[in-house]
């Protein structure tokens, strides 16, 4: 009798664990990235049971199924792999560094998965399989841009980045920019340092010097993870101040400021599509809950609102389809509609990005950010306007069925993503 009671609970256990939906959570929780990338990792296990408060999903509660890819790029492809094959997961939300999704691309197009990516991202990119709910180059890097040389006066600039992928597309579109826009060559200053890049005196040395004609310089980084904390510290013993040689940062949020000692970096910049400072009822209570599940010095950045409306919508386009199958949510998802945290409303366009305003943010003493530029929702463009290879490019996966479209030839170049 015990036995087959054992047998009994073992069986409602199995079909418990079948009627769940599950979501696979694919963010690094050690290594360089496990700075920015926990958050997320905690963000999503907060939407989960917010969402199964409320009765869950079809009427099924969402089971997550969290795995540690540890900062090693080959590892996210596999344990990608693993959430699919092994764990089954319907749907995931993952990845921070372009060189970890590109890594996962192939898996998910081979096994039709399905990935909701939440970070500023350098574009040239568009897979069925994907929807980028971070910004795209041009609702960040060219509005960023655009910002120093109209508002500030940059005559000279320092791109600064960690080498890999989204450091050096995103660089390339804005040395095409920057040179469109009459800065010649010779003031236009490159440099790639590894992940956890620790050691920043030359660097700093090289970019001070490129202002050593009375040229304004300003600096836009693109480096990421944990060499952030180096970098900053460098400025600071070099006495470089913001009012010297600004800098406006593309992956540094609250989070990364929050390890910091943000003293002496007050008035240097970001540029996100959100900051924990927005002024608006949605963000008051997104804060508010955040803050009574993780303590009150946690804070919240810009990949989680893009991690909150990617979820949000992933719900909708369920409850729409009737179904977790993955190719009928895809079908369902382009004008998803779900209000961001800024106030507005975001919108998933056919090319498989959202529409996002683009906010330029001072850092403040307390490691906030005051909000000192605003534009109205961009929408996202898969391919950039500023490489000519790109321009001619289209994504739209509603009328073209196609990620990337030739509008001068009038085709379809490819369908999977191997580039």
């Amino acid at each position: 009798m015990l036995g087959a009671a054992a047998g009994s609970i073992l069986l409602a256990g199995s079909a418990y664990a079948q009627d769940t939906i599950k979501v696979g959570v694919l963010h690094s929780l050690s290594g360089s990235m496990a700075i920015s990338e926990t958050t997320l990792k905690d963000a999503v296990l907060m939407m989960i049971d917010e969402q199964n408060a409320k009765g869950g999903v079809l009427g099924k509660q969402l089971e997550a199924v969290v795995v540690d890819p540890a900062s090693d790029w080959p590892l996210f492809a596999e344990k990608a792999r693993e959430l699919l094959t092994v764990s089954k997961v319907d749907v995931m939300f993952g990845c921070w560094t372009s060189v970890s999704r590109k890594s996962v691309l192939p898996v998910i197009e081979e096994l039709d998965g399905l990935l909701f990516y939440p970070v500023q991202y350098e574009g040239e990119e568009s897979s069925r399989n994907v929807f980028y709910t971070g910004a795209a180059p041009n609702q960040q890097a060219i509005p960023a841009t655009d910002y120093f040389l109209d508002e500030l006066g940059v005559e000279k600039f320092a791109l600064l980045g960690t080498d890999y992928v989204y450091p050096r597309t995103t660089n390339n579109i804005l040395e095409a920019y920057l040179k469109d826009k009459g800065i010649a060559a010779e003031d236009i200053f490159v440099n790639y340092t590894p992940f956890g890049q620790s050691d920043w005196s030359k660097i700093v040395s090289d970019v001070v010097a490129l202002g050593a004609d009375g040229k304004k310089v300003g600096v836009i980084s693109t480096i990421n993870g944990d060499a952030n904390i180096g970098f900053y510290k460098e400025l600071a013993a070099q006495g470089v101040s913001a009012d010297d040689i600004p800098v406006v940062a593309f992956s540094v949020g609250e989070e990364e400021l929050s390890g910091l000692d943000t003293s002496n970096l007050v008035g240097h910049l970001a540029a996100w599509n959100y900051f924990e400072s927005a002024e608006s009822d949605a963000n008051t209570a997104f804060i508010k809950a955040w803050k009574a599940r993780m303590g009150d010095d946690r804070v919240t950045n810009d990949p989680m609102e893009a991690t909150y409306i990617g979820f949000n919508m992933w719900v909708q386009a369920v409850e729409q389809a009737g179904t977790t199958d993955v190719d009928a949510v895809i079908k369902a998802m382009p004008g998803q509609t779900f209000p961001n945290l800024t106030g507005g409303v975001a919108e998933m366009l056919p090319n498989h990005h959202l529409t996002k305003p683009v906010l330029i943010g001072e850092i403040q003493a307390d490691g906030q950010f005051d909000i000192i530029s605003e534009t109205d929702p961009v929408p996202g463009d898969a391919w950039t306007d500023f490489l000519p290879e790109s321009a001619v490019l289209e994504s739209d996966w509603v009328t073209l069925d196609c990620g990337m479209y030739n509008t001068e030839t009038k085709t379809c170049v490819q369908q999977k993503s191997n580039y």
